[in-house]
């Protein structure tokens, strides 16, 4: 692929950084070391470096030096990466493996962010563009919401910018290929939990309780029917239960069952929709049964959902970049992902980057498959050079008079 000369060079160093990060992973919002560590290598870079938004997240300003052109549609962007890590014990055993027991980097955050860094590196010894760019380090992206802590604490306000991308290496996608479409590209995230309440009995004489465990079956069952009855076919919806507890022992029908799962969606009135519906099935299929329940819905991670024209600028850049057989166009997925509160702001995209089917690992991988979440997981290192020259190719383009 045709990478920039001066990120090639760099791309081991980037990579060592990579594998110091993936070492040393850390949850949400107890990115401390992480951050001083991205803060450290900006400022070694040149870069304008602030901290301490939405808790441990840091934003680095890259100012160009030449006046802007005529009829410039963008000032300013954004670029984002994501720093944590996850509760998952690693089963690598190779050199760079999780020296913290219970943590790992099994998503890729810590090749998001070495790459951002390249790119932050290049573009900072590099300033023949005329606008402003924010690199955005952001914590806690694995239900932690860091994004939206970071726009709370006044990212927008503090660095205002036109558009802000993100980028998240993919798994099973051909190594080092862009992937960018408009529209939802990733679902919301939102979570329940019902309990029915019934009555306690002897289990041999269930005519003298009312058992909840039937009640919590049907619905099951009913919910279902919202997906397939009340919702629109062409409106990608998922309603799973993945949790149900009742009862200590075989011969007590108990006194409640819980119940608990996800609902995945593409739209926010196909969301409200399946709520309203869940919540009314529950309470009627209690009542049929002369049981109640307590209903609670949360929302977590709205849709991510790609502005029409950033998207196609992005192609368009990757295209000119890497040639069109280096870009395809995304697949959505019922996975979730919070840059999703950056997209309800600002018109922006998020992209896919192809990471192989796993043939990068190093000796002492796990067993498992290099996909995302999954102990076996390792970020391929190829992708930092191919990810740092696409974020600057996009920068150089953006401020151009026919960017849009």
């Amino acid at each position: 692929m045709n990478l920039i000369d001066a990120i090639k060079v760099d791309a081991a160093e980037m990579a060592r950084v990579r594998k110091d990060i993936h070492a040393h992973p850390e949850l949400c919002y107890q990115e401390a070391r992480t951050s001083a560590l991205v803060a450290d290598q900006l400022r070694q870079f040149g870069v304008e470096v602030h901290t301490g938004l939405g808790v441990t997240g840091v934003v680095g300003v890259i100012n160009g030096h030449l006046p802007p052109a005529a009829g410039q549609p963008l000032k300013s962007l954004g670029l984002r990466a994501d720093m944590d890590a996850l509760p998952i014990q690693e089963l690598n055993t190779f050199e760079h493996a999780s020296q913290h027991p219970g943590k790992m980097h099994a998503c890729g955050h810590d090749g998001h962010t070495a790459t951002l860094l390249a790119a932050a590196k290049h573009l900072a010894a590099n300033r023949d563009f005329a606008g402003t760019v924010y690199v955005i380090f952001q914590p806690a992206e694995e239900g932690g919401g860091g994004a939206r802590e970071m726009i709370k604490d006044g990212l927008f306000e503090r660095f205002p910018m036109d558009a802000v991308f993100a980028l998240h290496n993919w798994p099973g996608l051909p190594v080092g290929l862009f992937a960018v479409s408009p529209g939802p590209v990733m679902a919301s995230s939102n979570e329940f939990r019902i309990t029915v309440r019934g009555k306690g009995a002897h289990a041999a004489m269930p005519h003298m309780g009312i058992d909840p465990v039937p009640v919590a079956a049907a619905m099951v069952q009913s919910f279902q029917t919202i997906v397939t009855r009340n919702n629109k076919p062409v409106d990608a919806a998922v309603i799973s239960v993945t949790m149900i507890n009742a009862g200590e022992a075989t011969n007590v029908i108990p006194n409640t069952c819980e119940m608990r799962g996800t609902v995945r969606t593409f739209s926010v009135p196909v969301l409200d929709l399946i709520e309203q519906r869940m919540r009314e099935v529950a309470q009627h299929t209690a009542a049929a049964y002369g049981a109640t329940c307590d209903f609670e819905f949360v929302r977590n991670y709205p849709p991510t959902i790609n502005d029409a024209t950033q998207a196609a600028f992005a192609k368009r850049v990757f295209t000119a970049a890497f040639g069109a057989a280096n870009v395809g166009d995304q697949e959505p997925t019922m996975g979730a992902e919070d840059f999703a509160y950056m997209l309800m702001e600002k018109p922006g995209a998020y992209i896919f980057l192809g990471n192989g089917t796993g043939d990068h690992r190093d000796i002492g991988h796990g067993g498992g498959p290099c996909t995302l979440h999954n102990p076996s997981y390792d970020f391929n290192d190829d992708l930092i050079g191919i990810g740092a020259t696409g974020w600057v190719r996009l920068v150089n383009d953006a401020f151009k008079s026919d960017a849009v």
